[in-house]
């Protein structure tokens, strides 16, 4: 028994051998700039990325296409990086907090999004695998890619594209079409003041209270305290902004939806008491309220901004047709440096389709 286990355990370890090298195979050479391989792995991480959105497995000739679309993001990147175009890091950070904040509803930090996640159960790493099939870093370095390629495509094309922009006809249109979805939500104008604990609950106490003591006697204003947390060494964070009554602006703020719909309950210029968390010490007040509404063409997109609905989505309409020049603009440069000089492909024919055939 014991060597019948023992043959097993060889066998499996040898075909899981098997399949890392199989994974591990490079499928082309792009050299551009430098040499990147592209692989089966990341070629499979793709599909699958893909696949999870549209809700089937892709043909042979599908995963071809994909293959074709990973080469020609690289010949681009390369191509930027050769036009001397740099994204730096803190740049992609931004735009993935963003990104995110805009997914959650709720302006967020990298520090917060990770507790908001933890909250839930699980964690941002394990939720990007699980929608894009890239660990947090992986999906960074994509973000960084596809800055660099719109950048360089956007310098290239940079006096056509100033040249698209939606029309008035399609701006109305777009209102008609859409017109149940500009609805204001209740909302709140609500400042919120939060002094970390620290070393020292017993000082971040007193901190919230002569906060909380000086905005109420109006000897600072709620914009006033916001811009003090913005000091460095500051001590504590503050928070002014439009708030909606939604269980992820619950999660941005740190309340449950229970306190949250309490807080709305009140009437403007309500001011909480100093409250205690397991983290630190903090306090809340309602400014101002906003009742839900349909919104008109000429109305602002959200309370406290100067956008109208018409501004909104000439906005949004004007970006969707430039990024539409863009892609397609893009497909042409990629065509164009798609060669036997700039791509070595390794695999073809029969040998490619065969490992492509995996899913079936």
């Amino acid at each position: 028994m014991k060597k019948i286990i023992a043959v097993l355990s060889i066998l499996m370890l040898a075909s899981f051998a098997v399949f890392a090298q199989s994974d591990l195979q490079v499928l082309a050479v792009v050299k551009l700039n430098k040499n990147e391989s592209i692989t089966l792995k990341q070629l499979r991480t793709r599909c699958e990325m893909y696949e999870k959105q549209i809700g089937r497995n892709l043909t042979v000739d599908e995963k071809k296409q994909v293959l074709d679309t990973l080469i020609e993001e690289k010949l681009i990147v390369q191509a930027a990086a050769k036009s001397g175009i740099v994204i730096p890091d803190s740049y992609v950070d931004q735009y993935f907090i963003q990104s995110m904040s805009q997914s959650l509803g709720a302006s967020v930090t990298e520090r917060e999004l990770e507790d908001y996640f933890k909250k839930q159960g699980t964690s941002l790493e394990a939720i990007l695998v699980e929608q894009t099939g890239m660990n947090k870093a992986e999906y960074k370095s994509h973000l960084k890619n596809q800055l660099l390629m719109n950048q360089y495509i956007a310098q290239k094309h940079q006096a056509e594209i100033q040249k698209v922009a939606a029309t008035d006809e399609e701006i109305r249109l777009a209102y008609e079409s859409n017109k149940s979805s500009f609805v204001w939500n209740d909302m709140a104008k609500m400042l919120l003041v939060i002094v970390p604990k620290g070393s020292d609950p017993d000082s971040a106490k007193l901190k919230a209270t002569d906060y909380l003591n000086k905005y109420k006697s109006k000897a600072l204003s709620a914009e006033q305290i916001a811009i003090q947390s913005q000091a460095e060494g500051s001590g504590f964070k503050a928070g002014l902004g439009v708030f909606t009554k939604t269980e992820t602006a619950a999660a941005g703020l740190g309340l449950s939806l229970q306190k949250l719909v309490y807080v709305f309950n009140q009437k403007e210029g309500y001011i909480s008491d100093v409250e205690e968390t397991s983290n630190d010490y903090r306090f809340l007040s309602v400014i101002k309220k906003y009742d839900a509404k349909m919104l008109g063409i000429s109305d602002l997109v959200q309370p406290e901004t100067t956008v109208t609905v018409y501004e909104y989505i000439r906005s949004n309409l004007t970006q969707q047709k430039q990024q539409i020049y863009l892609n397609n603009a893009a497909n042409s440069v990629a065509k164009e440096l798609h060669t036997a000089e700039n791509v070595d492909m390794k695999k073809n024919g029969a040998a490619l389709d065969k490992l492509l055939e995996w899913g079936k």
